[in-house]
């Protein structure tokens, strides 16, 4: 039985020449598992808040979607509030109060729900996520997994029958990722909910889920099983790439049939296939002259509180593109303000251009010299328009034409920054802060909400950039990208870092956050990070290997 139809609905932006979505059609059997994918500014994220009625985009709309046979703009408010289920990208924008515990009460108290029944119901969500060893914490020091898995208790503390997923687990570490997805298994599998999310890190998802929908340009391209998209998307399409390491080292060694999705499944295929034991090329480490040093950094947040840095040391060399790695809550964000001078430590000393960073004024330090793309791109947000934000930046008209057309933001300018994807939030961000021209480039999670291709042109864009001498220090937890484009890496622990190295050495040697390409291939040739290190080195032999 079909819980959710959408029937030939289009939607357009206020002042916008073209629909975001173009005569959709959707069924989704109540039950069901769907994943929804394409690259960023496809419509996915509009088409997800469509389903939420309090959530509904202002624009012009036709067409009908309908929960359970009723219409969604004549559907109760009650049953809509706590039927459907909605969870954000980001955790911070959907936590409301200061403590744990009445974050979970607080919808059950807004629907007018009597204290036993919301004593019980908070009580068992609490107990199924395991928050009741951090139940009376203020929301404010949680790590961002557990704010995110506190929002999706806080959303099924209402008993929902769907949970709508928008990008749950891009702030999340590799490790709380997987813990995340596996969470929305038992949910659908245990309890019957169903669920559509929006995901660009579909190597955990894509095995769990009954169906994959992929836009492109306001329409569906391909609704099916995640086995058989190779066989029905073009050979050359984006979406390919962002499909699980196992699939894709199957497409590109034109494997028959249906596609494996697992990392089990990629290792058993992969066993049909003899190894070139060719040496890889060793990774350059001419490093130029260090422009970024702390040295013995200790810093916490209030004076009786326990230091987020300890004895925190590092230096970045002229032209390196240098990625930091590491569980949520661990202080890498914090790490990267005290070395942008947005926090001053209370111990040790940070050195960019071998002056102290407490010798730069303002003005010197952020225009031409240093530059940070925070975490969440609104907060560098004041103009009404994407063009707007550009034009506030003093630059000249060639200059912002060039980051314009180089990020592809031609089809936003006249958009709302807040009506953009979260991918098209982070573009416009990064140009913003490029026409300062700096020298040194910090980034927190800039590959958050982006697709795969998209990371691909961000990765050319900012490997040029470095070209042009252009520093770049990031801290994410894109482990793929962080391996295939950075410089040097390194692993931020317990208020420093403990390891560091090239992406080859640091990635081959590690067992959880190294890259699925490794994790596949490594029984077979240990120095295997990226999928392209698999497929050339793969040749097909005729020893049947299932005999074994």
């Amino acid at each position: 039985m079909e819980i959710l139809k959408v029937e030939d609905v289009t939607f357009t932006y206020p002042n916008e020449p073209k629909p975001v979505l173009n005569n959709i059609k959707l069924k989704v059997a109540s039950g069901e598992f769907v994943t929804l994918i394409g690259q960023s500014g496809c419509g996915k994220s509009t088409l997800l808040k469509q389903l939420k009625k309090e959530l509904q985009p202002h624009g012009d709309k036709s067409g009908a979607i309908y929960y359970q046979g009723e219409n969604l703009e004549q559907l109760d408010a009650k049953i809509a509030a706590t039927e459907i289920g909605y969870v954000m990208q980001s955790p911070e924008n959907q936590i409301v109060t200061d403590k744990v515990w009445h974050e979970l009460a607080f919808g059950l108290e807004n629907l007018g729900m009597d204290q036993l029944t919301i004593r019980r119901r908070v009580a068992e969500m609490a107990n199924f996520f395991g928050i009741h060893k951090w139940f009376r914490e203020k929301t404010t020091v949680l790590s961002g997994g557990q704010k995110q898995l506190l929002n999706l208790a806080s959303v099924l503390v209402g008993q929902p029958k769907v949970l709508l997923l928008d990008e749950p687990t891009s702030q999340l570490d590799p490790i709380a990722a997987m813990e995340f997805i596996q969470t929305l298994k038992r949910l659908n599998e245990e309890l019957g909910i169903t669920i559509i999310c929006i995901e660009h890190r579909l190597e955990e998802l894509l095995p769990i889920s009954n169906r994959v929908v992929v836009m492109e340009q306001g329409e569906i391209i391909y609704d099916g099983t995640p086995r058989k998209m190779l066989l029905e998307l073009p050979k050359e399409h984006p979406m390919i790439t962002a499909l699980p390491t196992a699939t894709k080292i199957f497409a590109a060694l034109d494997g028959e049939g249906e596609a494996p999705l697992t990392i089990r499944e990629g290792q058993q295929w992969l066993r049909s296939f003899s190894w070139h034991k060719v040496a890889f090329k060793a990774e350059e480490q001419q490093l130029g002259s260090p422009i970024l040093e702390a040295k013995n950094i200790a810093f916490r947040y209030e004076r009786n509180a326990p230091d987020i840095l300890q004895q925190f040391e590092l230096s970045v060399h002229e032209g390196e593109f240098y990625t930091i790695i590491g569980g949520n809550g661990t202080g890498k964000s914090t790490a990267l303000n005290v070395l942008a001078g947005l926090e001053k430590p209370y111990r040790g000393e940070v050195l960019i251009f071998g002056k102290n960073l407490k010798q730069y004024r303002n003005q010197e330090l952020y225009r031409q010299t240093v530059a940070y793309l925070p975490q969440d791109p609104k907060i560098l947000f004041t103009e009404k328009t994407a063009e707007k934000e550009l034009q506030v930046v003093e630059a000249t008209e060639q200059q912002m034409a060039v980051l314009i057309e180089q990020l592809h933001l031609q089809h936003i300018l006249t958009r709302h920054p807040y009506d953009l994807s979260g991918g098209e939030q982070q573009r416009l961000a990064l140009a913003k802060v490029l026409l300062l021209e700096p020298k040194l480039l910090f980034l927190d999670e800039p590959t958050k909400g982006l697709d795969a291709h998209a990371k691909e042109e961000l990765a050319a864009i900012l490997h040029q950039l470095q070209r042009q001498g252009l520093t770049i220090v990031m801290v994410t937890h894109d482990i793929e990208f962080s391996a295939q484009y950075s410089s040097r890496c390194a692993l931020f622990f317990d208020g420093s870092l403990v390891s560091q190295g090239t992406p080859r050495s640091f990635y081959s040697g590690n067992s959880f956050y190294t890259t699925a390409a490794h994790r596949i291939a490594r029984s077979f040739e240990k120095e295997v990070i990226t999928y392209e290190d698999v497929v050339t080195r793969c040749q097909k032999t005729e020893f049947d290997y299932s005999s074994i």
